[in-house]
């Protein structure tokens, strides 16, 4: 710095470095904005600001300096002048580097001066009473015996500013690192309550779920979740995505049969400022937000057939355009579609194109409806009892005869059927044990139905046989045992009658008159 710059000059740099600390989250560089702002108004010839962590003071921003010089800047707390001052707190002139064995010159920065030629001045960085760092100057002179003061004293400004911005990113940078903390905690937290391990199924239906799912998680193949609704299709697609290299990645679902048909592809391509009325910002589509990571497509077999290709565009060249945008977007999404529909018969119909069929259709998995592992059901029970007693303090507990009747229900809603039934019952009890009086009337009913139902199938083909040996032999009585005729009476064929006459053992039986 030289001693001719006045108060203007002075003034001026303060507010342009005040500004520039201010300007941006980005500590370094505005660091060395302010550096720089030194050296155009001030003279400065050489500057660095470092920092303190733990035991040691590194260099974070420079003006003069090579990245490589920055980087050999890092002194252990009262090693050098640098290290003293960031150890002690208090600032140090070194009118001549030159002559001074504590300036070690650790980034080889002033080979190309002569070293007597070079003053020193340094300051701490302080925020209160916290040392934060160091700001360390370097100006050239001419004669000896000059006064620093002045320079000291608009360095201890500058490094004031700097302590409120370096704090202030500290402060920012805590609480990003304890926000990040918490999604790592809460993304953990989700990876194991989607685990395999943690879908309910020992039946050998659900063991060959599990396995599939193993197999495919790895990869970046496209699945197909097959299977009846409530089987459990979103909670299988949740384990592909957190068991897979995309599992930090986002996981965005959504369900093809809950918007209306002339919003879909806006909420899957998103849309454009002013793409049509209403469309006041542009918005992300489902396909975007999901880059990287994972989508889920829940009852695909809903979509329209007229935006099937723009999906099948997507799956293949992996790039599509917003509603009202011109703009191309690449994009590197999984997907993970599920239906509870019939395909194969969409296609056959013509409301589902054939080629997207065969791209969505790479992996598919087939979930059992809960009628087809009932084995699965004392596990399930036992688990949501636990869950919705916690959940409403309570702990009732279900009789032999209820679990009896679980059994020999077909659980047409499958396991969120199970579920909600449990849910009610649990927040509906009185009493410690839920009978079957408790349960609801279609529960209930069903098994004395199905027993009923056993019965009639059972006593219905013995009627029905006993009816039609009877008429066989009405019509041979009247015809006199002539087959052709009683054949003609009775509809048939006299090839039928003598079929017909041979599986019940009937025989002609001749009535003598006196």
């Amino acid at each position: 710095m030289s001693h001719n710059y006045d108060k203007t000059v002075e003034i001026t740099a303060l507010y342009e470095i005040s500004k520039l600390l201010g300007s941006s989250l980005n500590l370094k560089s505005n660091l060395r904005g302010a550096l720089r702002v030194l050296s155009e108004y001030l003279d400065m010839k050489r500057g660095t600001v470092a920092l303190r962590s733990n035991n040691e003071v590194s260099i974070i921003a420079a003006h003069g300096m090579t990245e490589e010089e920055i980087k050999k800047g890092r002194y252990k707390l009262g090693e050098g002048i640098i290290g003293r001052v960031a150890k002690h707190g208090s600032p140090i002139v070194i009118p001549n580097i030159g002559e001074e064995p504590l300036f070690l010159n650790k980034t080889g920065s002033r080979k190309a001066i002569k070293k007597e030629n070079i003053a020193f001045l340094c300051v701490p960085i302080k925020f209160k009473h916290e040392l934060l760092g160091v700001l360390s100057v370097d100006r050239l002179f001419g004669s000896k015996g000059i006064s620093f003061e002045k320079d000291m004293s608009l360095l201890k400004i500058i490094a004031s500013l700097m302590a409120q911005s370096v704090k202030l990113h500290m402060e920012i940078e805590r609480e990003r690192e304890a926000f990040l903390e918490e999604k790592e905690s809460l993304t953990q937290q989700l990876k194991g309550r989607y685990r395999v391990e943690n879908i309910i199924g020992q039946s050998d239906r659900m063991q060959e779920v599990f396995e599939a799912i193993h197999r495919v998680a790895p990869s970046k193949a496209n699945v197909i979740l097959r299977g009846e609704s409530g089987t459990g299709k979103e909670l299988v697609a949740k384990a592909i995505h957190y068991m897979s290299p995309r599992a930090k990645l986002p996981f965005i679902k959504f369900n093809c049969a809950s918007i209306p048909e002339g919003l879909l592809e806006s909420e899957l391509f998103g849309h454009e400022k002013g793409a049509f009325t209403g469309a006041t910002a542009m918005r992300k589509g489902r396909f975007e937000l999901a880059n990287n990571g994972s989508l889920f497509l829940d009852e695909i077999g809903d979509l329209p057939l007229a935006l099937q290709p723009k999906i099948l565009r997507v799956l293949q060249e992996k790039e599509f355009e917003r509603v009202g945008g011109e703009k191309t977007l690449k994009v590197d999404v999984r997907l993970i579609a599920a239906t509870s529909r019939n395909l194969e018969e969409l296609v056959s119909l013509g409301r589902f194109r054939e080629d997207l069929y065969y791209r969505l259709n790479v992996i598919p998995i087939f979930l059992p409806p809960l009628r087809e592992r009932k084995e699965d059901i004392p596990l399930l029970t036992d688990y949501f009892l636990k869950k919705y007693n916690n959940e409403n303090h309570k702990s009732v507990k279900i009789t032999h005869e209820v679990l009896n009747i679980f059994l020999s229900y077909e659980w047409p809603g499958n396991v969120r059927e199970l579920e909600n039934t449990i849910e009610r019952l649990v927040v509906m009890a009185s009493g410690s044990n839920i009978t079957s009086s408790d349960l609801p009337l279609n529960i209930r009913e069903q098994p004395i139905k199905d027993r009923y139902a056993i019965q009639i199938k059972d006593a219905l083909p013995s009627t029905i046989q006993d009816i039609e040996k009877a008429r066989i032999l009405d019509a041979l009585q009247k015809t006199g045992w002539v087959q052709a005729k009683a054949a003609k009476l009775l509809g048939i064929t006299p090839r039928q009658i003598g079929y017909k006459m041979k599986k019940y053992n009937i025989q002609e039986v001749h009535t003598w008159v006196k």
